[in-house]
C-alpha cells in the first residue's frame, strides 16, 4: 500500500478517527495502532503477519533480560543476539535467495528501530518497555514501515501515554506536510525520473554529454524530492495520531563540506550510524589516530551495502567515507577552526559539496559499474545536444531546485499561515490539491525509491 495512493489515505483516515475515538483508554489506542500496523502489512504481503511480531516478541524479551541481568557476557550474547536476528531479517529479504517466495517490503527501517531499543537498553541508555503491547506498536508504527524516518524505540513508548487531544495546530501541520509529500512526489520526483532521468542512467551512450548531465542533475532532485516527500507524508501521518517523528532532511544541498551534508540528509540514518556503529567499531580509543578515519570509511560503506549488495554501492560509501575522512583530517591539521567564510566563498564550498555529492549520485543510481563508467565518459565528451530535454523539464527542475533553496522562514511562514486557516479550508484545499495532481500526474505512481532499501 504505497502512501500516495487513496487506499493508503482511506485507510489513514479509518485509523485516525477509530484512534482518537479510543484514545481515552490507552490500552484501546494501543489496539488501533497495532491492528493498523499489521494491517499496513498484511497489505503488502501476509506473511509479515508471521514475521514481525515474532521477531518484535523476541527483542521485547531480549530487552527485559538485558534490564534483568548485569553479568556482561551474559548482556553481550544478548544484545549479540537482537544484531543477528535483526541483522537476519534484512539479509534474508534483501540479498537471499532462500525462500520460496519474495517479499515486497525490505525490511531494514523496521530492523534498524528495532535495534535502537536493544543497543539503548544495552548501553543503559534506555529502560525496557513496561507494556508489551506498547513495544509492538512502536516497533511496527506503520507511517515509519516503508522509508523510515528511523526513530528511537525510547523516544516512541511515552508518547503512548500523552492524554491531550489532537491540536488544530498540530492537525493543519499534518495536512500541510502530507500535502506537501505529494506534491514532491508525483509533480516533482516521479515528473524528473519520467522524463529524462531514467532513460540517461538505462542506456547513456543514446544521449548526449549535456543531455546526461542534465539527467544526473535531474536525478539530484528526483532523489532528493521522491525520499523527502515520503518522510513528509509519513510525519504528517503519524502527526494525525498526536506522535512526532524525528526530522530527517534540512536542505541537504546548501551543504558547505560533506559533514555538513550528513547533518542535513537522512538525518535519521546518519545518527545510526554515527551511534550504533560508528562509536561500536574499535580502535576509536587507541594511540594509532588512523582509526577514526578508518572507521568513518568502513562505516560508510557498510551504509552503502546496505543500500544493495553491489559494487556501485561499495564505491558510493567509500566516496562518502573519504570524503568525511578527509574533512575530518583538514580539521584535525587547522585545529577544527571556526571559519567565516563570505558570501561569494560559501556559495563556491556549497557548489564544491554539490558536485561531489552529485559524482557519488551516479554509482547510486547507476545498474552497475559498466553504467557508471559510461555517465562519466559521456559528460567528459563534450557533446552537446538538448533534443531530450523538454521545456517541461527544465521548468520542473528549475522549481525544485529554487524551492530547495528558499529560506527556512519562508517555510514556516507558509506552514503558519495555513495553520490559521479553518480546518474545512484546510481538508479542502488538500481534497483539491489530490484532484489537481490526479488530473495533472496521472494515477500511477512509481514506488518511493528507498521503499527497495
Amino acid at each position: 500500500m504505497l502512501l500516495t495512493t487513496a487506499a493508503y489515505f482511506t485507510f489513514l483516515a479509518a485509523v485516525f478517527f477509530a484512534y482518537w475515538l479510543a484514545a481515552r483508554y490507552r490500552l484501546g489506542a494501543l489496539a488501533v495502532v497495532l491492528f493498523a500496523n499489521y494491517f499496513f502489512y498484511a497489505r503488502w504481503d501476509l506473511a509479515y503477519l508471521a514475521i514481525i511480531p515474532a521477531a518484535s516478541t523476541c527483542d521485547f524479551l531480549i530487552g527485559n533480560a538485558l534490564h534483568r541481568y548485569s553479568h556482561p557476557t551474559l548482556r553481550r550474547a544478548l544484545v549479540t543476539l537482537s544484531i543477528v536476528l535483526n541483522v537476519g531479517l534484512i539479509a534474508s529479504v534483501k540479498y537471499l535467495s532462500v525462500l520460496p517466495w519474495v517479499l515486497p517490503l525490505a525490511l531494514s527501517f523496521y530492523a534498524f528501530q528495532s535495534l535502537t531499543y536493544t543497543i539503548d537498553v544495552y548501553r543503559r541508555d534506555a529502560k525496557p518497555a513496561e507494556s508489551y503491547v506498547a513495544y509492538l506498536a512502536s516497533a511496527s508504527f506503520f507511517p515509519t514501515t516503508v522509508a523510515g524516518p528511523i526513530t528511537r524505540i525510547s523516544t516512541l513508548l511515552p508518547q503512548w501515554s500523552k492524554r491531550e487531544m489532537l491540536t488544530a495546530e498540530n492537525g493543519g501541520k499534518a495536512l500541510f506536510l502530507i500535502g506537501l509529500g505529494l506534491v514532491k512526489k508525483l509533480l516533482i520526483a516521479d515528473f524528473l525520473a519520467e522524463s529524462l532521468v531514467n532513460r540517461v542512467f538505462d542506456l547513456p551512450k543514446l544521449y548526449s554529454g549535456a543531455e546526461v548531465l542534465t539527467g544526473v542533475y535531474g536525478y539530484a532532485l528526483q532523489l532528493y524530492y521522491d525520499f523527502s516527500g515520503y518522510t513528509d507524508i509519513a510525519i504528517g501521518s503519524a502527526l494525525l495520531l498526536g506522535i512526532t517523528l524525528p526530522r530527517n532532511f534540512n536542505r541537504p544541498y546548501a551543504a558547505q563540506n560533506i559533514s555538513d551534508f550528513w547533518r542535513r540528509w537522512h538525518i535519521s540514518f546518519s545518527n545510526w550510524l554515527r551511534d550504533y556503529l560508528y562509536f561500536s567499531l574499535p580502535g576509536l580509543r587507541s594511540r594509532w589516530k588512523i582509526f577514526p578515519y578508518l572507521n568513518l570509511v568502513v562505516t560508510m560503506v557498510i551504509g552503502g551495502l546496505w543500500h544493495g549488495a553491489g559494487w556501485t554501492f561499495v564505491v558510493w560509501g567509500a566516496w562518502h567515507g573519504l570524503g568525511l575522512a578527509a574533512h575530518r583530517a583538514w580539521n584535525a591539521m587547522h585545529g577544527n577552526p571556526k571559519l567565516s567564510f563570505t558570501p561569494a566563498a560559501r556559495f563556491l564550498c556549497c557548489l564544491a559539496t554539490f558536485h561531489f555529492v552529485l559524482a557519488g549520485w551516479i554509482f547510486f543510481r547507476a545498474a552497475n559499474l559498466e553504467t557508471a563508467r559510461d555517465i562519466f565518459y559521456q559528460i567528459s565528451s563534450h557533446t552537446i545536444s538538448f533534443a531530450n530535454i523538454t521545456p517541461a523539464f527544465v521548468l520542473v527542475a528549475v522549481i525544485a531546485a529554487a524551492a530547495h533553496y528558499i529560506p527556512q522562514r519562508w517555510y514556516d511562514s507558509g506552514l503558519q499561515l495555513y495553520c490559521q486557516f479553518p480546518y474545512y479550508a484546510q481538508a479542502a484545499s488538500i481534497a483539491a490539491l489530490a484532484v489537481a495532481i490526479r488530473y495533472v500526474a496521472g494515477t500511477g505512481s512509481a514506488p518511493f525509491i528507498y521503499s527497495r532499501f
